[in-house]
């Protein structure tokens, strides 16, 4: 499906993706940290590690975080401890994206803002009181783990839209995956695909914010 244009006055609302887009996010130091602990090399471990059918339960909220990682004990072939996994786990957060927080104090003064991420209670934890500036800027953020719905399945953007109350083809939607933005689009959202720090700025200044 092709994307929408971007028009003045063509929104309602706006719901951003958080990894890449609203927080940086550098999966490498997650294996570097995991690696140290565990004795070997990160590419050791970037060759075993896969998401899974568990990191997806993960982001659901169907399995704990401990379950969680006591299975990448197994794929992964490392006895690390639930705190030297949660250590490295973490370690994914590098900061904000370039001025993000700026972009989203200028957007709020005109439509609501909100957040729909892909995520694990182990996350949410950490990037709620890490980033609880930044993040203050939306009004509501979907998480993953708590609607028990991930992206990019139907029925978790339809729920999104149902839960903000804006018509489908008025919110846009910013993520950095393709594959939720095509996602979103078969749902009737108008999405943009977020490849650089700028595509946000840019996309607000068509939508005349």
């Amino acid at each position: 499906m092709t994307a929408t244009p971007l028009l003045p006055n063509s929104a309602d609302a706006l719901l951003f993706d958080l990894g890449r887009v609203v927080l940086d996010i550098d999966f490498g130091k997650v294996m570097a940290i995991w690696a140290g602990h565990a004795g070997c090399e990160p590419a050791q471990l970037v060759a075993r590690f896969s998401p899974n059918d568990a990191w997806h339960r993960h982001e659901r909220g169907e399995i704990s975080d401990a379950e969680f990682f006591a299975g990448l004990r197994a794929s992964l072939g490392i006895e690390l401890s639930d705190a030297q996994f949660l250590q490295g786990w973490n370690a994914i957060f590098t900061g904000e994206m370039p001025d993000i927080a700026a972009s989203l104090a200028r957007a709020g003064q005109r439509l609501p803002l909100y957040a729909f991420s892909n995520t694990n209670s182990a996350h949410v934890a950490h990037f709620s009181q890490a980033y609880g500036d930044v993040l203050g800027h939306f009004r509501e953020i979907y998480l993953s783990n708590a609607i028990g719905l991930r992206k990019p399945d139907a029925v978790a953007f339809d729920h999104v839209v149902k839960a903000i109350g804006a018509p489908a083809p008025r919110i846009v939607f910013f993520d950095d995956s393709a594959e939720n933005i095509r996602g979103a689009r078969a749902r009737g959202l108008i999405a943009v695909h977020v490849t650089a720090p700028d595509d946000v700025a840019k996309a607000l200044a068509a939508l005349g914010i």
